[in-house]
């Protein structure tokens, strides 16, 4: 795995800046600690760090055609690149390297943008045509890997995080939030792809790529599924398929010079993957779990029985936090503010997996292919409940307004009275209602007036679907397959949003931070499209409540009958009893301190009244809370110290 950067431009006056190009370079180096390159001519500059994981001595980039006229700088792994290599070949390349990059600049010169069909793997590029003077920016299908750019007078600067383009000074890449961007952030815990958190820096959406020729930026969408259609055969015929679309995957996924690992949580997902990736092994696959003392949130035991049934040589990390001193490293590296608490957990077993290997697979998007989670079930019973007649949704409600209130996140009571209470909203209301961190009014009690201003003065003036309403963003991607069942739409929207904007962006900042390279075979495009195909009751059943049906019957024989049936339990931190109990000084010191009031965003009185109601037991706040501090975080790291 690997950090990109660079920049292009038209006239001489816009040249990166002398010594620019190694400062971005060096912002990234945590991405590639084995070797770093640059390319530069008239109009372009290139920047690289490797992460050695295939074609150990002959990897280096920036890497060109025979004739030096095209160059690509390349972050990830390309997994088709044998087939890809011997198409080449036939066609009277010469390629000098045994790896997969080489393959990038010559499909360019057979396909043009027209390459990025034929890429099965994760990546994000930049491919530099200087006879032509264009820039072509490139990412996977799904968004395991990150890429950003900015466009400005004449120049465009890409990288593959953000600290990177933060290296360049403020006149180039101004340090103002985007006020449109912040309330995402409130409503989702993440800043939703095109924007980032900053005014003028926008990400590259998955499957997407841009071209950038004569000063001039186009965006293309290379991949788009009809999410709309629906394939249904006989029920062994598409867990055949399946079976052996994955395994292919696992297989290809499996490949490397180094190291390789995975991590096995001990749900359904990793299971599977880790009992594949054992199947093509001749050794014991190395896997990785961690666990806290609090058992609410510890799986370590389903992990070790897991490991135990596929033979593995399992790793188990126990750990209880010093939260307090990881923290501001989470807030330093994600780049943006991020409010997945669950960013802890795996910023710890990257750190501790890497110990042992270069690469670990992972489960990723099994629950969002296959209905995982537990709000398509309860999206499926409020849809069951609207059939009702009024009075019997009126009694539902009036029972949910009397259950008794618990402090602790995971309350099954909680969850009920989330469902129950969402009744008679629509399916894309009760969706984004159990999506939000803030909801609207929420948010609009927490801003102080001057940023109720900033935020509505902004957002009129941009030709914007999304500048008005966080809801927008996901109202677009339930659209996606807005001929299907209202799961099947919340399932895709997921795909579309939660999985590249939250997990995938957890991941990828979390083990780069250790250089470590994730990789996930349920986000091969081929398994996407197969599940994307098939019809709801292959994935949910409302009656008797079970998830990921075809799946868990595809893979009965890897899947040991604890896991099985097992609740799904998710993978967090309680940071709810933290900001009650060890963290709740340091919590109130930080989001009442006079830096964190004077900036004008929330009213003092309504942080005072999230905390006090929070350590009171009055209401759970802790995901909130938690996100509000992550923001002020981050805007110390990279707002306050530049």
């Amino acid at each position: 795995m690997c950090g990109i950067c660079g920049a292009v431009w038209n006239e001489p006056g816009r040249t990166l800046g002398d010594g620019a190009l190694e400062a971005m370079m060096d912002r990234i180096v945590h991405r590639g600690p084995d070797d770093s390159g640059v390319h530069r001519d008239a109009h372009a500059a290139l920047g690289f760090r490797r992460l050695a994981i295939v074609d150990l001595p002959g990897g280096h980039q920036p890497l060109s055609n025979e004739d030096g006229t095209i160059w690509t700088v390349f972050n990830g792994e390309i997994y088709n690149f044998p087939a890809l290599r011997r198409r080449l070949e036939a066609k009277g390349h010469t390629l000098r390297s045994t790896g997969d990059t080489e393959t990038l600049v010559h499909l360019y010169e057979d396909e043009g943008p027209g390459m990025f069909g034929l890429l099965r793997g994760m990546f994000a590029l930049a491919i530099w045509d200087a006879p032509r003077r264009t820039l072509l920016l490139g990412r996977d299908r799904m968004g395991q890997k990150p890429l950003l750019y900015r466009e400005h007078a004449g120049r465009l600067t890409f990288a593959s995080e953000l600290k990177a383009l933060l290296a360049l000074p403020e006149s180039e890449v101004p340090r103002r939030i985007d006020p449109v961007a912040l309330d995402q952030y409130l409503t989702f815990g993440y800043v939703p792809q095109p924007r980032t958190i900053l005014e003028g820096v926008r990400k590259l959406p998955p499957a997407h790529f841009a071209e950038w020729r004569d000063g001039r930026l186009s965006i293309h969408r290379y991949w788009s599924p009809d999410w709309n259609a629906e394939r249904r055969r006989p029920f062994e015929e598409d867990a055949e398929e399946l079976r052996a679309t994955l395994d292919d995957a696992v297989r290809e996924q499996m490949i490397a010079d180094v190291p390789l690992g995975a991590f096995l949580s001990g749900g359904v997902d990793s299971t599977i993957i880790v009992g594949l990736m054992q199947r093509a092994s001749a050794r014991p696959v190395k896997t990785f779990a961690i666990g806290f003392p609090d058992p609410a949130y510890d799986e370590t035991d389903y992990a070790e029985a897991a490991a135990k049934a596929i033979g593995t040589e399992h790793h188990t990390f126990r750990v209880e936090p010093r939260a307090w001193e990881t923290i501001p490293a989470l807030a330093r590296q994600f780049d943006e503010p991020f409010a997945d608490s669950s960013a802890l957990p795996t910023w710890h077993v990257a750190r501790e997996t890497r110990r042992e290997v270069t690469v670990a697979l992972t489960g990723d998007a099994g629950d969002e292919l296959f209905g995982g989670y537990d709000r398509y079930r309860a999206l499926a019973l409020t849809e069951l409940f609207q059939r009702l007649p009024a009075g019997a949704r009126w009694l539902g409600k009036a029972t949910a307004r009397i259950l008794p209130r618990s402090g602790k996140a995971k309350s099954r009571l909680r969850a009920l009275e989330r469902v129950v209470e969402r009744i008679d909203e629509t399916a894309s209301a009760r969706y984004l209602g159990w999506m939000t961190t803030f909801d609207e009014p929420e948010r609009l009690a927490l801003y102080a007036d001057d940023q109720l201003d900033r935020l509505a003065s902004y957002a009129s003036g941009l030709d914007d679907p999304d500048a008005g309403d966080p809801a927008s963003v996901l109202d677009r991607a339930l659209a996606e397959a807005g001929g299907r069942d209202v799961v099947t739409q919340a399932m895709v929207a997921d795909l579309l949003t939660y999985l590249p904007g939250d997990l995938l962006f957890k991941v990828d900042m979390a083990s780069m931070a250790h250089s470590l390279e994730c990789r996930g075979p349920f986000l091969d495009h081929r398994v996407v499209e197969l599940a994307a195909a098939m019809p709801l009751d292959r994935k949910l059943r409302i009656r008797p409540g079970r998830s990921k049906v075809v799946l868990k019957r595809a893979f009965a024989d890897l899947i040991p009958a604890p896991i099985r049936t097992r609740r799904k339990m998710g993978f967090g931190v309680p940071v709810g009893r933290w900001f009650r109990d060890e963290l709740r000084a340091e919590l109130t010191e930080i989001l009442l301190d006079r830096t964190t009031l004077d900036r004008g965003l929330f009213r003092p009185d309504r942080l005072r009244a999230l905390i006090d109601e929070h350590a009171s037991g009055r209401r759970e706040h802790g995901h909130r809370l938690w996100a509000i501090l992550m923001l002020e975080l981050w805007m110390r790291e990279y707002l306050d110290a530049s």
